[in-house]
Order: structure tokens, then sequence, then C-alpha cells
């Protein structure tokens, strides 16, 4: 089956599917905030979680798990 942007053969000779991917020149319309503003309210993780690693959140009806990774960061899942 042929899909459009995948080729037949990669760089090496071998048949394996090659794609191509489109990127945004600029992410100008995904604001990342850093700092928090006077009228957020902030949450300390460690008050979230009491000592565990990992907890489980309900939102709209459904149950999210939100990890923190041996690194320390923050993982949610569904």
């Amino acid at each position: 089956m042929d899909f459009p942007g995948v080729g037949r053969r990669g760089s090496s000779g071998h048949n394996r599917p090659t794609m191509m991917v489109e990127k945004p020149d600029t992410f100008r319309h995904a604001s990342l905030q850093r700092e928090p503003t006077a009228d957020m309210r902030v949450l300390e993780s460690a008050d979230i979680f009491r000592g565990a690693t990992e907890i489980m959140i309900r939102h709209d009806g459904v149950v999210y798990r939100m990890k923190i990774t041996r690194q320390g960061k923050l993982i949610l899942n569904k």
C-alpha cells in the first residue's frame, strides 16, 4: 500500500519506510508560561502527593494517574 510522503527505501538501501514530517517555523501560537500570575492558585506537589510517588486524579468523570519519576519529573497518564 502506498502512502503520501512515505518512501519505500531508506537511505541505507534497506526496505524501511521513511516519512517526511512538516514542522512549523515558529510556535508563537503556543504560549508557555513559567511563572504563575497573581490570580493563579499554586499548589506544592509535596502537599498533593503527601509522600507517595503516584496519585489518581478524577477529571470530568475520567481517572488520570500522576506519577513522580526517578528524575523528579511529573507524568500524567489517562
